[in-house]
């Protein structure tokens, strides 16, 4: 059994309760040739305030982690905890209250409806929370205005950059305040500039609302702007240290794999 990833002694948020804790989840699904599993006893808490990046190929079980993370999926055994509280025993009416009033996401595609404008995409979920209209358009206004789009609150999607439409899925994620950001290749389809862009942006609301955020990417480079990382590798979590994603960004391309890097001794630090 893999021992609990939990934030070091030195992070400034070490002292708090995690907003996520995941503790021994495994994730099986079936198969017409048997059961496979994805997830294999994985532990990790992910602190207010902080971002956890998760790497890995696809296939490799990062989005089944955050679906368990985010109350989509039930994994087949573990447990699932926000803010200290085991939330696998709720029934689905009680997840959906909570992933709606504690929980955030983010996609590779924004999903904005073309018929509303910035603003009423952002404020839908809050409208469907309950909230009225006047405060669920404040809200979003102000998180609109916080990600640097108070002059396209009643533009269309079609009329925003991918840049802008990916920051108003972003404001749409935090408007209700939620406690847990989880972000599927949040910037997966924007340039290399944009995607700095944007992860800036997150980042600064991260650390200005402290909402926990977990993020699954590609992008090595960015990942290694992120608190801590971990690599999701034969159903286990491995946690990756700043040297080692560094070589992994200067390396793709080149024909060598961050992994073959690191045992030919490619200037990748080894694990302490």
């Amino acid at each position: 059994m893999n021992s609990p990833q939990i934030a070091p002694q030195n992070h400034p948020q070490a002292e708090a309760t995690p907003v996520l804790s995941i503790r021994d989840v495994t994730r099986t699904y079936d198969t017409a040739a048997g059961g496979l599993t994805v997830l294999k006893g994985v532990n990790l808490d992910v602190m207010p305030g902080e971002i956890v990046g998760l790497i890995g190929p696809s296939g490799s079980g990062k989005s089944s982690l955050l679906h368990a993370a985010g109350l989509l999926e039930r994994p087949t055994a573990g447990h699932i905890l926000i803010d200290g509280e085991d939330v696998g025993a709720l029934d689905e009416g009680a997840r959906t209250r909570l992933r709606l009033s504690r929980i955030g996401f983010v996609y590779q595609f924004h999903h904005l409806l073309a018929e509303f404008d910035a603003r009423d995409n952002v404020a839908l979920p809050m409208r469907i929370a309950g909230y009225s209209q006047a405060e669920a358009r404040r809200r979003a206004e102000t998180a609109l205005a916080a990600l640097g789009l108070a002059e396209r609150t009643t533009h269309q999607p079609g009329q925003l950059s991918g840049g802008e439409r990916q920051r108003v899925a972003l404001a749409r994620a935090l408007a209700n305040r939620p406690r847990l950001l989880l972000a599927d290749e949040p910037t997966g389809n924007l340039d290399p500039a944009t995607s700095q862009a944007v992860f800036e942006a997150l980042r600064e609301m991260v650390r200005e609302t402290g909402v926990a955020a977990l993020i699954a990417t590609h992008n090595m480079e960015l990942a290694g702007h992120m608190d801590r990382v971990f690599a999701l590798k034969d159903g286990h979590l491995e946690e990756r240290p700043a040297g080692f994603l560094v070589a992994a960004h200067l390396t793709l391309g080149h024909g060598r794999s961050p992994d073959a890097c690191r045992r030919k001794g490619g200037g990748v630090a080894s694990r302490s």
